[in-house]
């Protein structure tokens, strides 16, 4: 039976034995291979990816095995031997893209940039679709999904949408710290404002982000959080 035809009940009763997310994945990673043929990690890397494509396009409760399959290019049992069900494959599936995603990341060279150069790169980095353009898609899907799967949202929002807020938040912190950024603003908000930026423009164009939006959101920001004693844009970090 497709997971679009489960009974809500038992839907219900699966997600009221779930662990969380990242416990989950943790557990399934670290139990050793009960034997036979090693496990090709190219089969399931196929697997994996063509999860995150069905998540960004149908959604996860719309997205089925069946689907994910076909398009890896695999049989159920190979899929059932890795992943007991729906759930457990998308939490693999979304660890699996973050990974990829955060290992893209080069690490900010802050003592070669000026504060507002330092300011717009971790502006830019906040940005869901920085290194995956289906980003949004995933992150939409998940949110409409909130009341439904809260778990799956829980491991966007913590894996995803946090770090890349907490490497802003440390940017301006680091320019508070060396007397940059104003002692009185309030940088919580400032992260939130920037990282809003970036799902505004695609509610607004449904496209792919500005070459120049994080320029902009940056230049309209910082006269607003730099100190007044700070240059603008020569100033060594």
């Amino acid at each position: 039976m497709s997971s679009r035809n489960e009974p809500a009940v038992g839907r219900k009763r699966q997600a009221q034995s779930r662990v969380r997310p990242d416990e989950a994945a943790a557990e399934r990673q670290s139990a050793p291979h009960a034997g036979g043929r090693p496990r090709d990690p190219a089969i399931e890397e196929a697997i994996l990816r063509a999860t995150r494509k069905r998540l960004a396009s149908d959604g996860y409760s719309r997205m089925t095995i069946g689907d994910v399959v076909a398009d890896a290019g695999v049989t159920r049992p190979t899929l059932y031997r890795r992943w007991p069900g729906k759930y457990e494959l998308t939490v693999d599936a979304l660890l699996y893209g973050l990974r990829e995603q955060r290992a893209a990341y080069q690490p900010m060279a802050l003592d070669a940039m000026t504060p507002l150069e330092a300011f717009t790169e971790a502006v830019r980095r906040v940005d869901p679709r920085y290194s995956n353009p289906h980003a949004m898609s995933l992150h939409g899907n998940f949110m409409a999904e909130a009341e439904r799967e809260p778990d799956l949202f829980t491991l966007i929002r913590d894996h995803a949408t946090k770090p890349r807020c907490d490497e802003l938040l440390d940017t301006l912190r680091h320019l508070q710290s060396i007397g940059a950024v104003r002692q009185d603003v309030d940088l919580d908000a400032a992260v939130t404002l920037c990282l809003g930026s970036y799902f505004g423009d695609y509610l607004l164009t449904g496209q792919d982000t500005p070459r120049d939006l994080a320029d902009r959101t940056a230049g309209l920001l910082w006269p607003t959080l730099r100190a007044d004693d700070s240059e603008q844009s020569s100033s060594d970090v």
